[in-house]
């Protein structure tokens, strides 16, 4: 065991990310205006852990001011939320802006401007509005596509010059990978049509987006936020390294190239004619993909995914599914976050920086989450009542160095974002898993308590330094 001290660049970003649904809670919600996420926990709340949802979140929407003295302390330089598309208006088809949420956001985002801390706002954070969802299908429509562009015009007249990092999407192929493709989560419909023209529709949106914000000549970047997984193969064998291959294109590739290529792999285009699966684009529409690319990339990165070659014949009456090309593979010996049930493996933030190096050019990009999940935190709570997490530690800062080394290796990588700045809810597992440095007293009231965590990063804000115990030690 030896330990490694670095200097963090001036500029890194050191923050955090959340989003609307899973802090702010319905205090103050129309009766129209519930988001997909919304009519999923209501219709189908028994799968929810202990059934709580975004009913009440963390009630951030009467508890910001607390947040951004909490943020101002712990030293976060820069905060990601979203803003919650379902909210924002009371009619989506004209645009009408709700002023009561919009006067909440306008005192939200000055009061962290005012306390030292950038903004980055994420326009669609799994919000798509269920009035849209049970009218025309959610993002399977066309016309959905320009409502958003409405919705994204709006909130930039109101917000663009207190927020200069905007970003279209957060994690765009979730919600059709899990209802659509995989389909285990409400409304549980398997239609791998519907997964790809969700997948075209957020390309083609994320691009318009991008042509308005350059229209109006807005100051500031416009990215959007990805959620690739680091794929590797059981084996050097060659069939093992074509299924890693597959499962690349048809789950990272279908959104990391045209982010930063501008446009769809033809692998891909191929694949999907041979099998047949239907979804409706236009030259035109590509065209405006390639036209309007992202100022930058933001990716979400959590663990490794490990593939191996398929070992049993796909059945012939089963729709496509990319499965047909891959198994998964669990790597024996692996080490685990048993709680989330996901490897931990920090080595896929240098290798993922090493990807965009060689095959995107190393165009900008950095990491927007990185966090670890812990089940039944209060056990490690000590005599004062504070959580023990040195495991966060550990794993934030085992993140963090090979993100530094992927710099000192000539990345591109412009900083490290944690997910979450406090715990809040997540899809299903709700407050099972937390991820905060500040924990959440659902107990009492929501209320916010420092975990061990938070003192460490407030310390790695203001040094400017990382130390980090590397295993190296011969046992």
């Amino acid at each position: 065991m030896s330990k490694l001290t670095m200097d963090i660049p001036k500029n890194f970003i050191l923050g955090a990310s959340t989003s609307a649904w899973q802090t702010e809670g319905w205090c103050g919600k129309k009766e129209n205006q519930d988001s997909y996420l919304d009519i999923w926990y209501k219709n189908d709340r028994d799968v929810w852990h202990e059934g709580y949802g975004p009913a009440i979140a963390t009630d951030l929407i009467n508890r910001y001011q607390e947040e951004v003295d909490l943020m101002k302390k712990v030293g976060i330089t820069h905060y990601r939320t979203s803003i919650n598309w379902s909210r924002f208006l009371t009619d989506y088809e004209n645009a009408i802006v709700d002023e009561d949420y919009a006067k909440y956001y306008d005192d939200f985002l000055t009061k962290i401007v005012e306390n030292g801390i950038v903004p980055m706002l994420c326009l669609e954070h799994y919000e798509v509005p269920a009035e849209l969802f049970n009218k025309y299908g959610g993002w399977n429509s066309k016309h959905v596509v320009e409502l958003f562009v409405k919705f994204a015009e709006k909130v930039f007249e109101r917000y663009h010059n207190t927020v200069k990092r905007w970003f279209v999407f957060n994690e765009p192929i979730v919600i059709q990978t899990r209802v659509y493709l995989d389909a285990e989560r409400w409304p549980y419909e398997q239609n791998t049509n519907k997964w790809m023209q969700w997948n075209h529709h957020k390309n083609l949106a994320t691009a318009k987006v991008v042509q308005l914000f350059r229209h109006k000549n807005y100051q500031g970047s416009i990215g959007t936020i990805l959620n690739p997984e680091v794929t590797y193969p059981r084996s050097s064998s060659k069939e093992d390294q074509q299924a890693a291959k597959m499962y690349d294109l048809f789950y990272n590739r279908v959104f990391l190239d045209p982010a930063f290529n501008g446009e769809y792999p033809q692998e891909l285009i191929d694949l999907l004619a041979k099998h047949k699966v239907q979804w409706d684009y236009t030259n035109q529409e590509l065209e405006i993909i390639k036209k309007f690319p992202v100022d930058e990339v933001a990716i979400n990165l959590y663990f490794p995914h490990r593939v191996k070659a398929p070992t049993k014949q796909w059945h012939k009456d089963a729709p496509f599914h990319p499965a047909f090309y891959y198994e998964s593979f669990a790597l024996p010996g692996r080490k685990m976050n048993k709680s989330r049930g996901w490897e931990i493996y920090p080595k896929i933030v240098y290798d993922f920086a090493m990807r965009v190096k060689q095959q995107y050019n190393n165009k900008s990009w950095f990491i927007c989450e990185n966090g670890m999940g812990i089940e039944d935190e209060q056990r490690f709570k000590d005599d004062q009542g504070m959580i023990q997490d040195d495991y966060r530690i550990d794993f934030i800062s085992k993140h963090l160095y090979w993100t530094l080394k992927a710099i000192n290796d000539g990345a591109n990588c412009g900083g490290y974002m944690l997910w979450a700045f406090t715990d809040n809810v997540s899809p299903m597992n709700a407050f099972k898993n937390r991820y905060g440095l500040i924990e959440i007293d659902l107990e009492q009231n929501r209320n916010r308590r420092l975990k061990k965590s938070a003192l460490w990063f407030e310390d790695l804000s203001k040094t400017r330094q990382l130390t980090v115990n590397l295993d190296d030690e011969d046992k």
